[in-house]
């Protein structure tokens, strides 16, 4: 008698399905801070060809290429945890694994964040400031619940990190959380490319 075996079927994890889920919220939400962006300029026009003239866009420009430099790395981590190789077996980048991809991602981070912090120094010592003008409230709340973003990001990576190094074997559980981390990421980098974008390029 021949015995026909039941197929196989492979289900999405519950966890990435989640989190894309909640990255589609998160798309809403970004999407309604462009809308009040958008709205704000168009009864200020006046307000946002001045103040948008002090903007550094080559300083913007090169935090942005920081950003998207981090989202790289990023993914070279994932590829790492999807072969199940946690940390690096060779001090060639070839050779790196999760832990040395994550935590550099995790730097790039960091520094674009020290960026926005900079930039938003700057720019109050120049009189732009949350409450000067329409302007001032449009480009902080939209960049800055950006950074809150980056910043939990920033978290989650120590996050992915810490539970690897206290794993007693790198296992799919450990890999699983690699690959969501990395959705978000790649998620704010493009929310970030969007806001460049609108409020840097199309001023």
């Amino acid at each position: 008698m021949t015995t026909i075996s039941a197929p196989v079927i492979n289900r999405p994890s519950a966890t990435s399905v989640g989190t894309i889920v909640w990255l589609g919220s998160e798309v809403m939400f970004f999407a309604a801070l462009f809308a009040m962006y958008f709205s704000l300029r168009a009864n200020s026009p006046e307000i946002w060809a001045h103040d948008t003239a002090i903007l550094n866009v080559p300083f913007a420009l090169v935090n942005t290429l920081i950003l998207v430099a981090s989202s790289f790395t990023a993914q070279f981590g994932v590829f790492a945890a999807e072969r199940m190789q946690p940390r690096r077996t060779g001090l060639s980048p070839v050779k790196w694994g999760m832990v040395e991809w994550f935590f550099l991602s995790y730097v790039l981070g960091a520094l674009f964040v020290s960026g926005q912090v900079w930039e938003y120094a700057t720019l109050i010592s120049e009189g732009v400031a949350l409450n000067s003008n329409s302007y001032g409230s449009a480009f902080y709340i939209t960049t800055g619940f950006h950074a809150l973003h980056v910043t939990g990001g920033l978290v989650a990576f120590l996050f992915v990190i810490g539970r690897t190094y206290a794993a007693k074997k790198f296992g799919h559980y450990e890999a699983t959380s690699a690959i969501v981390v990395s959705y978000y990421w790649h998620f704010v980098d493009v929310v970030w490319i969007g806001l460049f974008l609108i409020v840097y390029v199309l001023k």
